[in-house]
Parts: structure tokens; C-alpha cells; sequence
């Protein structure tokens, strides 16, 4: 699978598989190569069968360096969305995964600033924050995408918004 060679997608399968067999977490690579020795934010997606089976990310770095930031959410997403049953071995070879890193939000001043194809979003209401990735399928319009992003943040219609957007580099295939 052509996913499989890239190097941040490796990674997360890795630290997924490593986890979910024997609570270990895998060692960041050493020397790691030069674009994860940079400090940003990174989403790590699991699908099985197409379907969604795990996501979760930061927008901002919390690691000193995207090979550990790929490691701790590809952990996360396996086994801490709260959406989800933790993976089970059984599961591993069924697996799908993509790594998106992301650019720095912007904010914007509104949703004309916005395509659901090239930027994803990021919506906030005081305290409540949500974060829609760009290029998910089902989601076609701006409107669709601040809905979304907003109902994950308990953001309720009406309530005043503030709206940033980001790009991604994404690694692997949806």
C-alpha cells in the first residue's frame, strides 16, 4: 500500500500497533527525519472498512517534535476517543490511517474566507472550541463545516462565534 511508505503514516501504525498489543509506546525515530524534527499541531484518523474508528489531534504542538506528537495521538486516537471501544488487536490489519499536519490557524472574519476543500475550520464560542478537518467526505459546503465543528463544541445556533482556518499536509489515504 503506497500509504504505508510514508514516513508519518509508518509512525502512527506503529505506535497504534505497538500500544494495542503491548502497552509500549514506540520510540520516536532516531535520528528522526528532518520534517517531524518541527513542533505543530497533527491529527491522526483511524478508519476500518472506510468507517471512522478513531480521531484525535491538537491544533497546536504539545510535544517538541511531530514524530512525538504523531506518537501520543495515534495512541490517543486508538484508544481514548471518547466516541469509540478502544481498539482491540483483532481490528489492527483492518485498519486505514491518515496523519494531517497542521499550518498555523488564521482567523478569519467570516465564512466567506472559508472552503471546505482547502482549509478546515476551527469555531469558538468562550470556552468551547471545535475543529473540523479540510477534504472530509459529506462534508460540501462552509455551512455543513461550521455546523459540524460547532455541534462538537456544543456551540449552540445563535451563539456568538469566532471562526479560524488552517491548512493541512495530509499523509496517507482516506
Amino acid at each position: 500500500m503506497e500509504a504505508e511508505l510514508d514516513a508519518f503514516v509508518s509512525l502512527a501504525r506503529a505506535s497504534v500497533e505497538s500500544w494495542v498489543r503491548s502497552n509500549k509506546r514506540v520510540e520516536a525515530p532516531s535520528p528522526a527525519p528532518s520534517e517531524m524534527n518541527v513542533a505543530a499541531g497533527a491529527f491522526v484518523c483511524l478508519k476500518k472498512h472506510g468507517q471512522l474508528r478513531g480521531c484525535i489531534g491538537t491544533i497546536q504542538a504539545v510535544e517538541d517534535n511531530l514524530a512525538d506528537e504523531v506518537i501520543s495521538n495515534a495512541i490517543s486516537a486508538a484508544v481514548r476517543d471518547p466516541r469509540f471501544e478502544p481498539l482491540t488487536a483483532n481490528e489492527l490489519d483492518q485498519l486505514t490511517y491518515t496523519v494531517d499536519i497542521l499550518r498555523p490557524p488564521e482567523r478569519i472574519d467570516s465564512m466567506d474566507q472559508l472552503d471546505p476543500r482547502k482549509y478546515g475550520v476551527i469555531v469558538e464560542s468562550g470556552r468551547k472550541r471545535g475543529l473540523l478537518l479540510p477534504d472530509l467526505e459529506g462534508v460540501d459546503t462552509v455551512e455543513d463545516q461550521v455546523s459540524i465543528a460547532s455541534h462538537k463544541a456544543g456551540i449552540f445556533h445563535g451563539e456568538p462565534i469566532t471562526l479560524y482556518r488552517f491548512e493541512v499536509e495530509r499523509h496517507g489515504k482516506e
